[in-house]
């Protein structure tokens, strides 16, 4: 059996600590006693603490708690820990006073550095202003230092191409950056007065993180800033207006009312519906059946029944306005229709002539192969 563990109370001595009184404080159910090192400092040790021993002095001669890691002298990266600080990190860790290979000191959490997340005091991530004057990097030649901003030192460089650039000097050195873009992208031209659809470039009005903005006119009268490569590519050709046009267009508007919807509703339910027929939907406080039509942006009621099939029989008379309507369309505006229909027929004609010669193809393949197969048989025999 292990030996009991001593009694702790005013006196008691554990190291250079000596017990000096008990505090109204408690740690996981044990007391707190004020403990007095020989050195003159003074520390909070719990009963279970003094007991165990874990806690010898106030830290003048171990700097370093029960429980953690003594880093001193280790290296990390570029890193040598010195000695650990009062300070905790976000996760309680310790944060150790370190010394970097470039001569600067910083603090560094002991997780940082034994998961290899902190390397150095930072001058890994932000290396030192170079004179890079005169050095060449692919395309680029470096004439001149432009400035430092969003932490990156930048260079003036002119590119073998004519143009000049501003690159960061990370970039450089890297290599991911070996041309003023001409080598991946061809150069920014100058698009002023040139004519892309119903838009005239009037002037360019800013460069922003390498795309350039031109404000231009369009034949509407409106004026919108498209980027140079949607314009170069034909990707925008109007301030929307030619797409609002054709969105018009598309709908066939004829006195408020859409033909395409019209004909897309005999065979697609509106998304609100629940009964399952377009124009019939149950009350809530009656509990009957309502039939109702929309023509020309009024909104017709068709009666009010027990049964659905009564309503949906309603709304279906109701809907002669609406073949009245498209008939009379498609006699006024051409033959439209007609010749969606032929077109479709055409198509479907093409279809299963196409299907026909394949299943034909197959047969005749099939019946070589069988024959194939008996010559074989009788050259066996």
């Amino acid at each position: 059996m292990s030996a009991s563990r001593p009694k702790i109370q005013e006196g008691y001595r554990v190291g250079r600590l000596t017990v000096a009184a008990p505090t109204a404080r408690r740690k996981n159910g044990y007391m707190v006693w004020r403990c007095r090192c020989d050195c003159g400092g003074e520390i909070l040790l719990d009963t279970r603490c003094l007991q165990r021993g874990t806690v010898q002095d106030c830290g003048c001669t171990t700097p370093v708690r029960p429980g953690q890691k003594d880093l001193t002298g280790q290296r990390f990266g570029r890193l040598v820990c010195i000695a650990p600080t009062e300070e905790r990190g976000p996760g309680g860790g310790t944060v150790w006073k370190c010394r970097c290979d470039c001569g600067q000191e910083c603090l560094a959490v002991s997780t940082q550095l034994t998961q290899g997340y902190k390397k150095s005091c930072g001058c890994l991530s932000h290396p030192p202003l170079k004179d890079l004057v005169g050095r060449r990097f692919g395309m680029l030649t470096v004439l001149e230092y432009a400035g430092k901003w969003d932490g990156m030192h930048r260079w003036h460089c002119l590119c073998d191409c004519g143009n000049e650039t501003v690159v960061g000097q990370t970039l450089l050195q890297s290599g991911r950056t070996k041309s003023c873009g001409c080598n991946g992208h061809p150069p920014i031209q100058d698009l002023t007065g040139q004519r892309f659809g119903q838009l005239t470039a009037l002037e360019e009005v800013e460069r922003k993180n390498g795309a350039s903005y031109w404000r231009c006119q369009c034949s509407c009268g409106n004026e919108t800033v498209v980027r140079y490569t949607y314009l170069i590519s034909g990707h925008t050709r109007s301030c929307g207006c030619l797409q609002k046009k054709q969105i018009v267009e598309n709908l066939r508007l004829v006195d408020g009312t859409s033909v395409t919807i019209l004909e897309t509703m005999k065979h697609r339910l509106i998304k609100s519906n629940t009964s399952g027929y377009n124009g019939v939907y149950q009350e809530k406080r009656t509990g009957k059946w309502r039939a109702q039509i929309t023509f020309k942006g009024k909104t017709y009621y068709l009666g009010c029944f027990d049964k659905i099939e009564e309503a949906v029989e309603a709304r279906r008379r109701g809907e002669e306005m609406h073949e009245e309507f498209l008939t009379w369309y498609y006699q006024t505006h051409g033959q439209e229709k007609s010749a969606q229909k032929e077109d479709v027929q055409k198509a479907g004609l093409q279809q299963v002539k196409a299907q026909n010669v394949q299943e034909a193809d197959y047969s005749r393949m099939m019946e070589l192969t069988v024959l194939k197969r008996n010559q074989l048989a009788s050259h066996s025999e």
